[in-house]
C-alpha cells in the first residue's frame, strides 16, 4: 500500500484459526498423533531417454548409463510447466481419491528449490488454485533431497501441537531448468516431479506412526551442489550467463546448477550409515524391526553402496530410480507409492525413510502407514 492509498474497509467476518484445537486434542480428547493418510504424485509427460543422451554425448552408451546410474528415462517438465503447476497436479491427484475434502485442509507445506517467484510464497498461490479455505496456513521451505524428512517433521509438529488437523505436504522440483544441456554430470541424473502427502491427526497411538527423527547439517559443503548466481549473493548478469567448459567435459554458466559428484558421494557414504545407526538407537529398534527401507533415490551406484555400508544387503531395500531419475525432494514419496503398488510397502509395518543431499543436509525417520492408507498413481497421459 502506498502512502496516498485510502485504507480499505476491513470485513469483520473473516474466518479465524481455531486456537482451541490444542486444548481439545491434548485435553478432553487426549493427545493426538500424526499419521500419513495418503500419497499421490505427478510426473511430466515428456521423458528424456538414454538414446537422446547418447545422441548428445556420443562417447556414452545407453548400457553404460543404466549400469552406472540405474536410469533409463527421466521425466522433464514442459517449458511452461513450473514446480507450482506440478504441485497442483499432484495435490489434485490426491484430493480426487477421496482421502480428504478441500475444506478440511488447514495447512499447506511446499518444499521446493524452484519456486515460481522469489515472492510471493508459492504455497499461497497453490492454496488459491486448489480452492482451499481462507482459514488455512501456507508456507514454502527451501530444501532438496532431505526435504521430505524435514517436511514430515514440520507436519507432525503442526498436528501434535494442535495447530492443524490435516496438512497437505507438497514437494516439487524442476531441476532441469537449472541444468545446462551440455552438463554431462547432472543432465543424466535428475528428473522433474511432484508429490502430495496428506498428514492427518489420528487417535492416540503409543507407537507413534511418524518418528522419531534424526537430522544433520554441514554448510561447509554448500558448494558441492549449488546454483551460484541468481540470488542476492551473486545477482544474475550478462557475465554470469556466459557458458564455460569446466575442464571435465561439461559446460555451464554461473546461472546453472553445478554438482561435484565425487564430493556428494563421499558425503553420502560418510554421513548416511551413522544416520541409520542413530535412528535405530533413538527408536530402540533393530534392522529386523524395519519392514522396508526407502532412501532418497540418488542413483543406482550410490544406493547400492549405501545399502552395503548400512548393513542392509539382506533387507527390503527399495530402488525406484529406473524410470524416475533423481526427483530431489519428491523421490522418497514417489518411491513409497510405487513400493506400495508393487506390494513391497504394507500398512502397519515400520518403514525407514532416509534423505540426504544439497545443503549439505540429511535426515531420517520411521513411519508406519495406517490401515486405509491410499497411494495414488497418476493416470497415464491420453
Amino acid at each position: 500500500m502506498c502512502i496516498d492509498d485510502k485504507i480499505p474497509n476491513v470485513p469483520n467476518h473473516l474466518p479465524l484459526l481455531d486456537f482451541n484445537h490444542t486444548r481439545r486434542y491434548n485435553g478432553i480428547m487426549g493427545r493426538c498423533v500424526a499419521e500419513i493418510r495418503s500419497i499421490a504424485y505427478y510426473l511430466p509427460e515428456r521423458m528424456l531417454d538414454n538414446a537422446e543422451l547418447v545422441g548428445h554425448f556420443p562417447h556414452w552408451t545407453e548400457e553404460k548409463i543404466v549400469r552406472k546410474l540405474g536410469i533409463e528415462t527421466r521425466p522433464i517438465a514442459d517449458e511452461t510447466e513450473t514446480a507450482a503447476d506440478m504441485a497442483v497436479r499432484a495435490a489434485e491427484n490426491l484430493l480426487e481419491n477421496g482421502s480428504c475434502e478441500h475444506e478440511e485442509i488447514d495447512f499447506v507445506l511446499l518444499c521446493t528449490q524452484s519456486p515460481d517467484y522469489f515472492l510471493p510464497t508459492s504455497a499461497c498461490i497453490i492454496h488459491e488454485r486448489l480452492g482451499l479455505p481462507k482459514a488455512c496456513g501456507a508456507l514454502d521451505f527451501n530444501l532438496g533431497c532431505s526435504g521430505y524428512i524435514y517436511g514430515l517433521s514440520l507436519a507432525k509438529g503442526l498436528i501434535e501441537t494442535g495447530a492443524a488437523k490435516k496438512v497437505l505436504f507438497l514437494t516439487s522440483e524442476t531441476y532441469s531448468r537449472y541444468i545446462n544441456p551440455d552438463d554431462r554430470s547432472a543432465r543424466p541424473l535428475f528428473g522433474d516431479g511432484a508429490a502430495a502427502t496428506l498428514i492427518s491427526a489420528a487417535e492416540n497411538d503409543p507407537n507413534e506412526p511418524i518418528g522419531p527423527f534424526v537430522f544433520g547439517t554441514d554448510g561447509s559443503g554448500a558448494d558441492l551442489l549449488i546454483v551460484p548466481a541468481g540470488g542476492h549473493r551473486l545477482l544474475p548478469t550478462e557475465m554470469t550467463g556466459i557458458e564455460q567448459p569446466d575442464g571435465k567435459g561439461s559446460v555451464r554458466s554461473l546461472n546453472q546448477l553445478k554438482m561435484h559428484g565425487p564430493g556428494i558421494f563421499s558425503f553420502a557414504v560418510d554421513r548416511v550409515p551413522p544416520l541409520v545407526e542413530d535412528l535405530l538407537q533413538k527408536s530402540g529398534k533393530t534392522r529386523s524391526d524395519i519392514d522396508c527401507f526407502v532412501f532418497h533415490q540418488a542413483n543406482k551406484y550410490m544406493l547400492n553402496r549405501l545399502q552395503e555400508l548400512c548393513n542392509l544387503k539382506d533387507m527390503n531395500f527399495f530402488n525406484d530410480i529406473l524410470h524416475r531419475g533423481n526427483t530431489v525432494s519428491s523421490s522418497i514419496p514417489i518411491a513409497m507409492v510405487d513400493a506400495w503398488h508393487s506390494g513391497v510397502l504394507k500398512s502397519d509395518k515400520w518403514v525407514m525413510l532416509v534423505g540426504f543431499g544439497v545443503g549439505l543436509s540429511w535426515g531420517a525417520t520411521l513411519v508406519k502407514l495406517p490401515a486405509g492408507f491410499v497411494a495414488c498413481v497418476p493416470e497415464p497421459a491420453a
